[in-house]
């Protein structure tokens, strides 16, 4: 048993959902739901006033609704991970969480045993989409000039004239979109995680962002990533040249 348990926000508005939510997370040893909210702005004053690990959203949430919320969870607490678990699906859904910061995104009605690994997967630092947003943003890649058009976007992200990134980054950057760790990474390209931390950080510096998510969500909106490193199955090894 960990003797530092990983502590949970759940922002739910639905309470049945949500205690159902806690007593299954809260059978996992090293789990503990330390505070509900069933609104985005309790939301955001649980995590100023609690030590949260990571963050459940749901999007549909009463006030500011559950993306304003993680917007702001994000502009409070950058670090802080957020996953978001909900029954919505709707066109350019994913592309607005990416830009709002969230790490992750599941649909509700999922196993359970594949929500705890979400969940234990973005605690650690790495992305979680699943399939259905796997689809949009390929989507986004090959059916939309601009994924991310609005004027927050356009004033947040420096205006690049040419795709800087080289073949093997583009590979790399494909692959955190779809929310794989530098280990998975490294072992699909068969190279070191060392290796692939390196690129990352050149990664950040061309495209003049502090992290993977800004660079996910700079990559969808600029279109950096060449269509052919996805395909039904996300990224194939065999695409590499």
């Amino acid at each position: 048993m960990s003797a530092n348990p990983l502590r949970i926000l759940l922002a739910e508005d639905d309470e049945l959902f949500r205690l159902g939510l806690r007593i299954r997370l809260q059978q996992e040893s090293n789990f503990e739901v330390v505070a509900e909210a069933e609104d985005g702005e309790m939301a955001v004053e649980m995590a100023k006033r609690l030590p949260i690990d990571i963050v459940v959203l749901d999007i549909g949430l009463p006030g500011i609704g559950g993306i304003e919320a993680c917007r702001q969870l994000k502009q409070q607490h950058a670090d802080l991970p957020i996953l978001v678990l909900t029954s919505r699906t709707q066109a350019s859904l994913v592309s607005r969480l990416v830009e709002a910061g969230a790490q992750g995104y599941c649909l509700k009605g999922i196993a359970s045993e594949t929500l705890i690994l979400a969940i234990r997967s973005v605690a650690a630092g790495a992305s979680w989409w699943d399939a259905a947003a796997t689809t949009e943003i390929r989507a986004a890649f090959e059916n939309q000039p601009t994924v991310i058009a609005t004027n927050e976007a356009s004033e947040t992200y420096p205006v690049l004239q040419a795709n800087p990134l080289t073949r093997r980054e583009q590979e790399i950057l494909a692959l955190i979109v779809v929310g794989k760790s530098n280990q998975e990474i490294a072992g699909m390209l068969h190279i070191t995680a060392g290796t692939v931390r390196v690129h990352v950080h050149a990664i950040l510096n061309k495209l003049n962002v502090s992290d993977r998510t800004q660079a996910t969500a700079l990559a969808m909106q600029k279109k950096f990533i060449a269509k052919e490193l996805y395909s039904d199955q996300g990224f194939q090894a065999s695409d590499l040249q």
